[in-house]
């Protein structure tokens, strides 16, 4: 049976070559989108495959549009095998304004796609991935959201100062253990992800320098997706195997 994914931000960038290599698996991937013409777009350069392609209209930001979108999944697929959070913003990278420190709408902005859009659609969507007998979360964080690595001067990513960002990705890894603990009497199985540093337009700023296609970066979120039973939950993971928290 193949297996039902549901990919926020499913439409571009890293969460539609992520979508492309699970085409390829077989699965019946869902893209999630806010504009109706982006989906179709999608949809149709993704329409070769063993798998299928699918989409919904969808807006982590709106708890009403996501419960639409559920209510859709459940009327066509019955159930969720992998939800995907990949919705992201980086404000920072293109704000014209210099704070002292951080803007507070700057970091309203990145919370509520970053953290609470993350929540909204794990709660929402978790109905129908315990109707999975192998259900998985996969949270596209970042090392930059590593406490660890915030703290290392020997880290390529300790001068940058994106506040709003990197805390945003410290509490989404954050919600990723809370979750695997409230999960694990279940199949179901989290996980975070650094994809790594991505071309795409979430990095608008040196995006040529970035080393990775979003091809490339996509494995690890398949990897995630496809976790096997004997997997642990609850980790943090790059392309080279465990992330520092």
């Amino acid at each position: 049976m193949p297996s039902i994914v549901l990919i926020t931000g499913g439409n571009r960038g890293l969460g539609f070559a992520a979508a492309r290599l699970l085409i390829q698996t077989g699965a019946t991937v869902v893209i999630g989108a806010r504009q109706e013409a982006a989906a179709h777009a999608a949809v149709d350069a993704l329409s070769e495959g063993p798998g299928k392609v699918d989409w919904v209209h969808l807006d982590v930001t709106s708890t009403t549009i996501m419960r639409t979108a559920a209510a859709a999944i459940r009327d066509r697929y019955c159930r969720l095998d992998v939800l995907v959070n990949n919705a992201g913003i980086l404000p920072e990278a293109t704000d014209a304004i210099e704070p002292e420190f951080a803007d507070p709408d700057v970091f309203q902005r990145t919370f509520e796609t970053n953290v609470f859009g993350a929540v909204s659609a794990t709660e929402i969507f978790l109905p129908l991935l315990r109707k999975s007998h192998a259900g998985r979360i996969v949270n596209v964080s970042s090392t930059m959201g590593s406490l660890t690595d915030q703290n290392n001067p020997q880290s390529p990513y300790y001068p940058m100062l994106l506040p709003a960002y990197r805390s945003s990705k410290a509490a989404l890894n954050s919600l990723t253990v809370e979750l695997a603990k409230s999960l694990r009497e279940t199949p179901i199985k989290v996980t975070t992800v650094c994809p790594g540093f991505v071309r795409t337009e979430l990095t608008p700023m040196n995006r040529q320098q970035a080393p990775l296609s979003p091809d490339q970066a996509a494995q690890v979120v398949v990897t995630a997706a496809m976790l096997p039973a004997h997997a642990e939950s609850g980790m943090f993971i790059d392309a080279n195997g465990p992330v520092p928290w």
